[in-house]
């Protein structure tokens, strides 16, 4: 009975006196806390870099280098696929291997899209926290892009070219 108490005793104090630290990664909450600083306001949205469905299209009809990234899985994208031009196609449980994350340009804007949002918000986070500055979420996924582009949104002329 001594040696069970002795044993728990020590279990209560290892828990009681065990440095915080241990318990997360101080340096990745470090990045955490810089990352999501600036969500605050009228401006979260913009610092957690959402998109919505007609800034994007936005961008695309004047032409600017946008690439989406579709994370979504081989069989939910054989439903709904997406053929925007530079479209590239990589699931999420794919996503952070070392080839896959090469695909991803580094020189242009890329929105990762899935089917509500809510994977590609996660994705995003991720890819932003490991280097990826410019990564955005498709706010509403694909739902969200195929609800906007009715007859009316998708036929609207495009805006005239800049000089």
């Amino acid at each position: 009975m001594k040696r069970i108490r002795l044993l728990l005793w020590t279990c209560v104090a290892a828990l009681l006196f065990a440095p915080v630290s241990l318990a997360y990664d101080a340096e990745l909450a470090k990045s955490f806390a810089a990352l999501f600083e600036p969500v605050q306001g009228q401006k979260a949205g913009a610092a957690l870099h959402l998109m919505k469905p007609e800034k994007l299209m936005a961008l695309l009809r004047a032409g600017k280098p946008v690439v989406a990234l579709d994370i979504r899985t081989p069989a939910e994208a054989g439903i709904v696929g997406m053929t925007l031009p530079g479209t590239l196609a990589i699931p999420l449980s794919e996503l952070f291997m070392p080839g896959n994350l090469q695909r991803i340009p580094t020189d242009r804007m890329v929105v990762v899209v899935c089917k509500t949002g809510t994977f590609a918000t996660a994705a995003t986070t991720a890819l932003r926290v490991i280097g990826f500055d410019n990564v955005y979420v498709l706010y509403g996924g694909i739902d969200a892009l195929a609800k906007y582009m009715n007859p009316i949104t998708a036929n609207a002329p495009s805006p005239p070219a800049t000089p």
